[in-house]
């Protein structure tokens, strides 16, 4: 009987090996599914979810809606990650599957190389009564009407939606980059607020519910409505965690119930403000319900064909103002989790000109 040479027999040992490692890496990976193909109903016990959306967190957990997740089969780590510029680096290095953003990031990650699909999209039912942002003016600059935008220093960051609202704002007023001076300034937190406090630029868009912060912190601060809808509120996720089919069913799960989640927020400000406002942000009692008092209620749309004629808008605009290619933005959402939404919403789905 001939013995193999051992080299041979090293050899084919570590092709096994290999082997049951790539085996095993598509198992953990689960299935491939096609992105036209219908999201599974079934997910495998220990599914895990790596989600950034430390506001529907909070809801979630408040509401014990955290327990449909559990009894589903599905294991969520959560980030404390949102927005745009963190999302997309956790997406680079593959630690995170989906996270909690307005419309702009799944735009910017398109054109800098990363897929990504939107599976969620929510609405404020009154967007212009109850806008997310507002213009600040620094104290001592006289801005009460969009057209005194002229000469201004305004913050301005490309890849977030302020950035996007600041193009959309200048479009409205008839007016270009050239009569501005853009500033570029990452919103992180307080940034803007800071730089208007500072006086290191004129105005910035800040969040409407930081309005009254800041105007009792800078003495003669002051700040106005841009009268443009600006509520696009998405869950976006990598291309390929929806297209891992353990995953895909995981995350038809959680869109039904982040919708039920963001409708239980509606039903229960007080609630709501402490779980998120009070215990994650630190905010007192009385301004965490002046937060949830000026967000105005959220919805979900019956229909998505609104949400996206909006952002593929959004994207000819960035297009056309900061020298992207031309992007068609149906190639960025993920359609079949509409049904999944509105399912879940029910009666209370958004339809008509708020959707």
């Amino acid at each position: 009987m001939n013995t193999p040479p051992r080299k041979a027999v090293v050899a084919a040992a570590a092709l096994l090996t290999l082997s049951l490692l790539s085996a095993c890496a598509k198992d953990e990976a689960g299935a491939s599914l096609e992105l036209t193909s219908a999201l599974p109903d079934s997910v495998p016990s220990g599914t895990e979810l790596r989600l950034g959306d430390p506001q529907l967190q909070s809801v979630i957990q408040a509401s014990g809606l955290d327990k449909e997740l559990t009894d589903a089969g599905v294991t969520v780590e959560w980030a404390n990650i949102s927005g745009g510029p963190k999302s997309i680096q956790a997406f680079r290095a593959d630690k995170l599957d989906c996270s909690a953003v307005a419309d702009i990031p799944s735009l910017f990650a398109a054109w800098t190389g990363t897929a990504t699909k939107i599976v969620f999209q929510a609405v404020t039912i009154d967007p212009l009564k109850f806008p997310i942002y507002q213009l600040g003016v620094a104290p001592g600059v006289s801005v009460t009407s969009l057209a005194d935008l002229r000469g201004k220093k305004i913050a301005y960051s490309a890849g977030q939606a302020q950035g996007a609202l600041v193009l959309r704002v200048l479009q409205k007023a008839g007016l270009s980059q050239k009569d501005v001076t853009l500033v570029e300034l990452t919103s992180n937190g307080d940034s803007y607020v800071t730089a208007l406090g500072s006086k290191a630029v004129d105005v910035a868009p800040i969040a409407a519910a930081n309005v009254k912060i800041y105007n009792a912190k800078y003495p003669g601060a002051t700040a106005i409505n841009t009268g443009i809808r600006d509520d696009a509120s998405t869950l976006y996720c990598l291309t390929k965690s929806v297209e891992d089919a353990d995953k895909a069913a995981a995350l038809k799960a959680y869109v039904a119930v982040r919708t039920k989640a963001l409708l239980w927020a509606n039903e229960h400000p007080d609630e709501y403000a402490k779980a998120y406002y009070q215990d994650v942000q630190g905010l007192n009692e009385a301004d965490a319900k002046d937060v949830v008092a000026t967000d105005g209620n959220k919805g979900v749309p019956a229909t998505w064909d609104n949400a996206i004629k909006r952002l593929q808008e959004t994207a000819d605009l960035l297009a056309t103002e900061q020298n992207h290619e031309k992007l068609d933005v149906n190639t960025l959402v993920d359609r079949r989790f509409e049904k999944v939404q509105a399912e879940a919403a029910g009666a209370q789905v958004v339809t008509g000109d708020a959707a």
